[in-house]
């Protein structure tokens, strides 16, 4: 039998992305309980929400990995590398251990989706590595996302925003219900700032189940120091990081001293989130309105006055009058250009939108030659800003960065194996 490759799991992974997304438990928990479930082996915490997940998962695991604790982390989509998304004691896993790990999996003959693969691996990988505490960010919604399969000692919804509508319905309240899904009885919820509709519908869910919920600004406050991501609206993600953080150290009986997660915020890093390459370059992965507004809000300080050229790509499935409004005020040119994934808007396409909004808007179809536009525009002092796409920020982020990237390129597949909404109508007849 030959020995399992990194290459062998990319290319299983590009086959199940023709399945889709098909939301639901069952195949997972199957799945699971043939391989020993090992999400029983270790604590975890889930964070849900439209934008901040990521980020507050990046800096609640730091603060566990600062209190002694071997942590695990588990996030979603990745940038560069498929193993980016579990990640041990701060490493990012081997892909060749990886994929050894999906031999079992495989072996169960489970049918199972792009990312029911990535989250079973990622609850086998943990499990093996003998974490103590796992920090997992739910992919997709909440009540149907394969991470709900585990057992949280605490569970934290950062915001709520319009956002996938084709799984998760396209009002506040039905996203919040979906989102809301992650929720427990009798184990603590910790809620970001949320529009009244999304509270008022989580709180109806919580008290159904008998949930207690923790609120931001109320219950909870955001920490004061510094913090290694930049933006105001991490702020808001640092208070929920600490106060879920905070729950799982207690329920594990450790204690978090101020100065360890001082520490932890202020030395917290996570790529493409408003991260500077050198002082001309910034990269962020705002990809739906949410994230273009807070990047919006964050640019001022970070540009200082200096002339700005954003350097976008948008998928279809997004809305780009929304991204391209939001940016409008604070950017000064815009370059059209389109990143390797087949959902990308056509430069052309995304230039008609952005010219309802900016006065100074070019074409360029490759991301790497656009960078290089972008900094022209920009002139000497500017400022070129890469978003709209986390697949633009990771391809050329990577390039710049000379860090490896995947052969055979793999993402989280958009299209539902069947055609009624998951999120209203799960599917039933998956993968036989």
């Amino acid at each position: 039998m030959s020995t399992p490759r990194y290459a062998d799991l990319l290319a299983r992974l590009t086959t199940a992305q023709s399945l889709g997304v098909d939301l639901g438990l069952e195949p997972v928990r199957r799945a699971l309980a043939l391989l020993g479930n090992p999400q029983k082996r270790f604590a975890a915490v889930q964070i849900a929400g439209t934008n901040g997940k990521g980020s507050t998962a990046a800096m609640a695991e730091a603060i566990l990995r600062a209190a002694g604790l071997r942590t695990g982390l588990y996030t979603s989509p990745h940038l560069a590398r498929f193993t980016e998304r579990i990640r041990i004691d701060g490493r990012e896993i081997d892909g060749d251990r990886l994929a050894a790990l999906d031999r079992g999996l495989a072996a169960t003959g489970v049918p199972l989706t792009y990312f029911e693969i990535a989250t079973v691996l990622a609850f086998v990988a943990l499990a093996e590595a003998g974490v103590e505490i796992a920090v997992l960010e739910t992919g997709l919604g909440g009540r149907l996302d394969a991470v709900t399969a585990a057992e949280p000692l605490a569970t934290a919804i950062t915001s709520i925003g319009i956002d996938h509508t084709a799984y998760l319905g396209d009002t506040v309240r039905a996203i919040a219900r979906e989102k809301a899904g992650i929720l427990k009885p009798n184990i603590p919820c910790f809620l970001g700032h949320l529009p009244a509709e999304a509270d008022q519908e989580i709180a109806a869910i919580a008290s159904q189940i008998g949930a207690p919920l923790a609120r931001l600004g109320r219950d909870f406050q955001a920490p004061v120091g510094p913090l290694g991501l930049d933006g105001p609206h991490q702020r808001d993600n640092a208070a929920v990081a600490v106060a879920l953080a905070g729950a799982a150290a207690a329920r594990l009986g450790r204690a978090l001293e101020p100065a360890t997660i001082g520490s932890a915020l202020a030395g917290t890093t996570w790529p493409g989130r408003l991260e500077r390459l050198g002082n001309d370059l910034l990269f962020d992965c705002a990809h739906n309105a949410e994230g273009a507004r807070a990047l919006a809000a964050a640019l001022p300080a970070i540009a200082a006055g200096r002339r700005v050229v954003a350097l976008v790509s948008i998928a279809r499935d997004k809305d780009p009058e929304a991204i391209l409004s939001a940016l409008a005020p604070v950017v000064n040119a815009v370059v059209a250009t389109r990143s390797e994934s087949q959902r990308a808007l056509s430069p052309d396409a995304l230039a008609a939108h952005a010219r309802r909004h900016f006065a100074e808007v070019v074409t360029n179809d490759d991301a790497t030659s656009g960078l290089a536009t972008g900094r022209l525009l920009a002139g000497p002092g500017g400022l070129v800003v890469v978003c709209g796409s986390m697949f633009l920020v990771g391809t050329l982020r990577a390039r710049l960065l000379g860090e490896p990237v995947d052969a055979l390129a793999t993402s989280d597949p958009v299209s539902p194996v069947s055609t009624e909404p998951a999120a209203l109508a799960p599917a039933t007849s998956r993968r036989r």
